[in-house]
């Protein structure tokens, strides 16, 4: 198998994908299995905790790994950068919120930069502030993300990088989960994918027990948009755009559409401890999981290499097949 693209000439990879560095669930185990199975595995950085990013690089080894943050939560603890780049990531990503006031650091150290977009404007900024690599995200993906779609994003995306910078890379992020997506990624001229909601459903990702049976049984119209999850674990998105896709559960139907009920304080703290204890267990019905649409294309739990295999050899298959699936009369 060999699809090769500028990812994967670029950072030295066998395979055109990139694990997303989702809070809590990418840990160094995930970010290792990736980079080993030949893609580029991320630690999720999420809103910053020193010791478990120190436990989690520890766990990934000598193996290659990168790490990602919450560009907003960093900023209001800004040591956490130097702390991941000393570990000489592969990658620094960079997502919901403006990259310039970390770039130059990141550049010294000599780390490749992602940033991930939700829109135009982001991508200009994202460009603006020198990004090696962009990443395109649609709203059908799983925890936060913008309005656009994957489908027009990507595209209009690629043409402004054609424009005005060739040299940045391009990675689509939103609803990919096999070989298809792959493929059609490529085609709306990505060099690569971002996958998050399929590797939730990994061996190797820190899901909690119980969210697997879930996800497999979620079919795409299973996921909605919403604050509350933000809302029960107080952290306050700064942008109203950002809201999180998640699975419809006891949890979210209790509380979409009465997000100032579970704002107010005692309720807040009653909602928040059962919230962490249900998390904690793996009682999937009764706290967030985070998941995208592409939990419909989700049918089974496998090690993260078996996923990135399978999506490779379908994505092979559909783009050495071409015009050929093409129906002529």
């Amino acid at each position: 198998m060999a699809l090769r693209t500028r990812l994967t000439e670029r950072f030295g990879i066998e395979h055109p994908i990139i694990s997303a560095p989702m809070g809590v669930l990418a840990g160094g185990r995930l970010a290792a299995a990736v980079s080993n199975a030949g893609g580029l595995g991320l630690i999720g950085g999420g809103y910053g905790d020193a010791e478990w990013l120190e436990r989690e690089f520890a766990a990934a080894g000598n193996v290659r790994v990168g790490c990602g943050f919450i560009t907003w939560s960093l900023a209001t603890k800004p040591e956490l950068l130097d702390q991941v780049l000393k570990a000489s990531p592969a990658a620094l990503m960079l997502s919901f919120g403006p990259p310039a006031q970390f770039a130059q650091r990141i550049k010294n150290f000599g780390v490749p930069m992602i940033c991930q977009v939700q829109s135009m404007a982001h991508a200009r900024e994202a460009v603006a502030a020198g990004a090696d690599v962009i990443v395109a995200q649609g709203g059908e993906a799983g925890g936060h993300s913008g309005n656009r779609s994957t489908f027009t994003l990507v595209p209009e995306v690629a043409d402004l990088l054609a424009a005005v910078a060739p040299d940045t890379l391009l990675i689509a992020a939103g609803g990919i989960a096999d070989g298809r997506g792959l493929a059609a990624a490529l085609m709306l001229g990505a060099d690569g994918v971002l996958i998050g909601s399929r590797l939730v459903a990994s061996a190797e990702a820190a899901t909690p027990p119980g969210f697997h049976d879930a996800i497999v049984a979620a079919d795409g119209d299973a996921t909605i948009k919403t604050t509350v999850i933000d809302i029960v674990r107080n952290y306050d998105w700064p942008d109203p755009e950002f809201s999180g896709r998640a699975l419809k559960n006891r949890f979210v139907d209790s509380w979409h559409g009465r997000e100032s009920v579970l704002a107010e304080t005692a309720i807040n703290a009653v909602e928040n401890k059962s919230y962490w204890h249900a998390f904690r267990s793996g009682d999937a019905n009764n706290t967030g999981v985070f998941m995208g649409e592409a939990a419909g294309l989700i049918r089974d739990v496998r090690p993260a290499d078996r996923i990135l295999e399978e999506m490779v050899m379908q994505a092979e298959r559909l783009l050495g097949e071409g015009s050929q699936r093409i129906a002529r009369t």
